[in-house]
């Protein structure tokens, strides 16, 4: 009987497993079939349909828009030199967070655009990686990562926390952090993340390297992958604007704030390509990839859309100053403390997945009632 155990848990869970991680490399990756709602929620919108089902579908129809954005640079970036590469992951990897953070600072959403900001480097950091570990240590008993290669990480999501934190605390103690103090941080974040990329592309390569999956072979042609790119950001950007037009009377109408639906709805919403590509990492495991992806996409968030936000804020009629919520702040610090803490030893296991998602659970409920 006790032979037939790891058979008969392989059966259980491999199985499963297996489907998964087949659907999520397959041409069902991601539901692409959902693009046929981004023609209903723009006619929903031009005849001014009821706000909420404009929501629902346009954020339906933001998933497969956002995936194939990702994947469209993932094949770029194959094909291209690693200068090239790293160019279109930093100007696309966060395509979504800016344009729809540019389209809300326009309307007036401010709230809305830290809450999804804060809401992506949580669930990047929390979301992401430890469902990773749940699936992946369904399969495997330990995983192992690259211990160096997190410490970089978890050293620059310090960083960021220390960046954001101190206009929060001088707001506190003034009304605001003043626009030449957001200037400044701003600078100072995006140098450090350029300088960061220097480090693990060029000067310190050799701690970064990982294995290759079969998510890293080159899908698309260089002029295919730039046409979806271009096609995927423009649909992106009219998407964002119907979302944008439609939350405020989401909000008057169903009670929800600006920072439940920014750093739960929205936030999720430009990381389901991410969740995916980590999730199937972590199934084969490679949770060392999906350790990179959760992070680095919170690293980029926080060092690099945020400063670009700061800048661009002023020239379409707002101002994004970094002086966050208290409850915001304070989510982004035990994320960024508790992702530190497991990612420690090296080692992970499905349990401490569960518990990185039950922190962000936890956090999600507090902003519901906030």
């Amino acid at each position: 009987m006790l032979d037939d155990e790891p058979d008969s848990k392989e059966e259980l869970i491999g199985k499963p497993l297996k489907v998964l991680t087949r659907v999520s490399l397959g041409k069902w990756a991601f539901p692409y079939w959902l693009l046929i709602l981004v023609p209903v929620s723009i006619g929903l919108s031009l005849i001014h349909f009821n706000p909420i089902v404009v929501s629902i579908v346009t954020m339906l129809a933001m998933i497969p828009i956002t995936s194939l954005m990702a994947k469209s640079t993932r094949d770029l970036s194959l094909r291209s030199g690693t200068i090239v590469a790293s160019l279109l992951n930093v100007t696309f990897g966060n395509a979504f967070e800016l344009i729809t953070g540019i389209f809300a600072i326009r309307a007036g959403l401010i709230e809305m655009v830290k809450a999804s900001l804060i809401g992506s480097i949580v669930q990047n950091v929390l979301l992401v990686v430890g469902l990773s570990m749940v699936f992946g240590g369904f399969k495997y008993h330990e995983q192992t990562f690259n211990r160096q290669s997190t410490s970089v990480a978890s050293t620059m999501l310090l960083i960021a926390v220390t960046g954001l934190s101190l206009p929060t605390l001088y707001s506190g103690l003034t009304r605001e952090s003043p626009p030449a103090m957001n200037q400044a941080v701003a600078i100072i974040l995006g140098v450090t993340y350029l300088l960061s990329l220097v480090f693990a592309l060029f000067t310190h390569r050799h701690l970064f390297k990982t294995e290759l999956g079969v998510t890293d072979q080159v899908g698309w042609r260089t002029k295919q992958a730039l046409l979806v790119l271009l096609l995927s950001v423009v649909l992106a950007a009219t998407e964002s604007n119907i979302l944008v037009d439609s939350v405020q009377p989401v909000i008057e109408t169903t009670g929800l704030s600006q920072a439940f639906i920014g750093l739960v709805i929205i936030a999720l919403m430009g990381n389901i390509p991410e969740l995916m590509t980590a999730i199937t990492f972590g199934i084969r495991d490679n949770i060392t990839q999906s350790l990179e992806i959760g992070m680095n996409s919170a690293i980029q968030i926080a060092l690099f859309a945020v400063p670009v936000l700061v800048f661009v804020s002023p020239l379409v009629g707002g101002e994004l100053s970094l002086a966050f919520a208290p409850f915001q702040m304070a989510a982004m610090i035990l994320a960024v403390m508790i992702i530190n803490y497991i990612g420690s030893d090296g080692i992970c296991n499905w349990l401490e997945g569960v518990q990185l998602v039950t922190v962000y659970a936890l956090i999600a409920i507090a902003f519901y009632f906030i």
